[in-house]
């Protein structure tokens, strides 16, 4: 999905110079100005940008007014020339009046990383919260920014709002934008209050949920659709995936499990962006069990392992138990592959090799299973053997007169949770 212009009939190819200011700051916080450049490039190509060539700049603290040095901007309008641009993207946020100022100097459209990711994410979403949840990302990205935004804010479809009497347009816009981000938040609530009661319907129900984690383009969809038939969209692209998918997952023995597909993490993912969808990445805090997927050909593996756990850190996920699977191994170089970690809670794999697929059932079984435990069932209380099926791993049944003897595996979650139902039909003979 390109993002174009809508000033003319014509929508308008983007042809862009990518920047990228590296500040004292920046380098404090540990951040890679290169992976994060490498990923405005891939951001750039998924959005349908034509990337034409890139600009950098170490500097203390940005500029106030351009936020790139002055003589830096003389370089773009240049580059921009000779090369035929006409946006420049920038791999941090800019304000308002750096837009402006920088639009007027250059005359280029000016875009910078969190609009790029916004843009990205408004094409990508399906279903109705996707929808709501980026339209809400937007206007509250673009609010503390209007009066900034010149070439930039018929990009959001236009006419937001009408001149009223007695009010300067902007105002008029400030006033509507406000209005419109209300009634989004009231339409989220009520997406939120929805997905809520699914999750209670899914507690009640004893199901066991797993969640599939991990930087973008890691192959989570891909693993789901090979590990469950989902029908999901695959595509080697940055966000493919960005509303979550759930899907019953069968392990030995024939414990269900409900395996849930969630959003790619990206550095620097936009705060507005992950604050509206907070209701949907917080379903990796109902996981029982997250499955940490890594792109292990990628030569920037471990920083992006450390930016997961990071955001479940914020998430308050970082607790639960988690499985690190390794995949793309058929992509690693030999000396890749001697790497990576191996041993408990670690697992090397192709999302395309049967064997390694039966593997990642196996591990999720064995993390999940506790103790066993025997039960006697009276016949007639069907109820306490359909829960056991449902919630635990029968390993054996006989039969004694009128019971029923079962041979459980029980995760202790499950049992604290079941266990009210349970205690008085553990056998302890």
């Amino acid at each position: 999905m390109a993002i174009t212009t809508h000033d003319t009939e014509t929508d308008v190819q983007d042809r862009a110079i990518l920047v990228s200011l590296v500040t004292d700051k920046i380098k404090r916080t540990g951040i890679d100005p290169e992976l994060s450049l490498q990923e405005l490039v891939q951001l750039a190509e998924t959005a349908g940008v034509e990337v034409l060539d890139v600009l950098r700049q170490n500097k203390e603290t940005p500029d106030s007014r351009w936020f790139i040095g002055k003589g830096k901007v003389e370089e773009l309008r240049m580059a921009a020339d000779a090369l035929g641009a006409n946006t420049a993207i920038f791999d941090q946020e800019l304000s308002g009046a750096q837009v402006r100022n920088l639009e007027e100097a250059l005359d280029l459209k000016i875009i910078d990383r969190t609009q790029l990711i916004l843009d990205i994410f408004a094409g990508r979403a399906k279903t109705r919260e996707g929808i709501i949840q980026v339209e809400l990302a937007q206007l509250s990205y673009l609010l503390p920014r209007l009066s900034g935004q010149g070439k930039n804010l018929s990009r959001l479809g236009g006419g937001i709002g009408t001149r009223g009497p007695g009010e300067s347009k902007l105002e008029t816009d400030r006033r509507h934008i406000r209005d419109r981000i209300t009634e989004l938040k009231r339409q989220l609530d009520e997406v939120v209050k929805t997905r809520e009661l699914h999750r209670e319907r899914r507690r009640k129900a004893g199901a066991v949920q797993v969640a599939l984690v991990g930087y973008t383009n890691a192959g989570k969809s891909t693993l789901l659709k090979q590990l469950t038939d989902a029908d999901v969209y695959i595509e080697n692209q940055l966000f493919a995936t960005l509303d979550p998918t759930s899907r019953v997952l069968e392990l030995a023995g024939g414990k269900e499990v409900v395996l849930t597909d969630t959003v790619g993490f990206i550095q620097n993912l936009p705060h507005d962006l992950v604050a509206s969808f907070r209701a949907t990445l917080e379903e990796v805090n109902e996981a029982n069990l997250v499955l940490h997927v890594v792109d292990a050909s990628s030569p920037m593996r471990e920083e992006q392992m450390e930016i997961v756990q990071s955001i479940l850190q914020d998430l308050g996920a970082a607790g639960t138990p988690q499985i690190v699977l390794f995949n793309k191994i058929d992509l690693c170089q030999p000396e890749q592959l001697e790497m990576l970690p191996t041993g408990t809670g670690y697992l090397k794999i192709s999302a395309f090799n049967p064997e390694d697929l039966t593997r990642i059932t196996e591990i999720i079984a064995d993390e999940l299973a506790g103790e066993t435990l025997n039960f006697r069932i009276p016949g007639d209380r069907g109820d306490i053997s359909s829960l056991l099926y449902r919630v635990g791993e029968v390993l054996e049944t006989t039969y004694d007169e009128n019971d029923v003897l079962y041979n459980v595996r029980l995760n202790k979650e499950d049992y604290d949770k079941w266990g009210y139902m349970l205690a008085d039909f553990v056998d302890q003979q």
